[in-house]
């Protein structure tokens, strides 16, 4: 399948400009990738199941599987109230767009043929169904993020690339096992709210969301790195934090819509250079 009635957005020109002035060579913003749209909707969901199969095999090129555990969700761009989401049991290096499930936000399965893991229907779906801004989300019981989840704290603006998180991201301290109720679900996504891009499930793992699945998994590679660097420095006597002002004037950039969306792109690429078959 090939998504089609693709246009690239320019709506954002500003920040356009903004980062042609930081790429050398670069003479016309308007270069710059964009998000695409679509004429079509039909093939916006084509293009999201896509994108979405895609990012679990680079979860599992980044080790990021961990048996059953983990999944990753985006909204359908149809019927808004329904999402797709990976099979359990299924390797995320042989997830395919043809073997997503979409579930409507009541637990009803509405196209595939597969079983889903109930914590990733009681965490996503009560994300999706109560924040109608975030279009897709990631969950992994990742190395790093795994063992930063246990110390129960949030992550510090060590380095630039941690800059983006800086006063976007919370501890979610309350761990009473497996996900299996609606009210643990209603209880994650309340805190991450409104403003939070991410969450560090304390002795659990990590969660990132976002306007598409591009961002959601953007950020989770970031957010997985940040915590291999706190967990590195962490006690180190000479680390020094960026100031509060520094952070922010970073995040504002490095936290972008579209430096988000764009951190995806050369990881697609590579996925899609490697193992094309992600698209049947």
């Amino acid at each position: 399948m090939q998504p089609g009635n693709i246009q690239n957005t320019t709506q954002d020109s500003s920040l356009q400009a903004q980062l042609a002035q930081g790429a050398i060579g670069l003479a016309n913003a308007s270069k710059i990738p964009m998000p695409p749209t679509f004429s079509d909707p039909a093939m916006e969901r084509v293009y999201v199941k896509q994108r979405l199969a895609a990012a679990f095999r680079l979860f599992a090129w980044f080790q990021y599987d961990d048996g059953l555990a983990g999944h990753i969700t985006v909204r359908d761009p149809i019927e808004k109230d329904t999402f797709w989401v990976n099979p359990v049991g299924r390797h995320f290096s042989r997830i395919k767009a043809s073997d997503l499930v979409r579930l409507s936000h009541d637990g009803k399965v509405v196209e595939g043929d597969a079983l889903v893991n109930t914590a990733a229907f009681m965490i996503h779906s009560r994300i999706h169904a109560q924040h109608p801004h975030i279009n897709a989300v990631a969950h992994a019981h990742s190395p790093q993020g795994r063992a930063w989840s246990t110390q129960g704290r949030e992550l510090q603006p060590l380095t630039q690339d941690s800059c983006v998180f800086f006063e976007s991201h919370a501890v979610f301290s309350q761990f009473d096992g497996v996900v299996h109720h609606k009210s643990e679900g209603d209880a994650i996504s309340d805190c991450l709210g409104t403003e939070n891009i991410a969450l560090i499930l304390q002795n659990h793992g990590l969660l990132t969301v976002g306007a598409d699945v591009d961002s959601a998994v953007s950020l989770f590679v970031q957010l997985e790195n940040a915590c291999q660097t706190q967990l590195i420095l962490d006690g180190a006597q000479s680390t020094k934090q960026i100031p509060e002002e520094v952070a922010r004037k970073t995040k504002a950039f490095t936290g972008s819509e579209l430096v988000v969306w764009g951190n995806f792109q050369p990881l697609y690429e590579m996925i899609e250079a490697n193992q094309p078959d992600f698209k049947d």
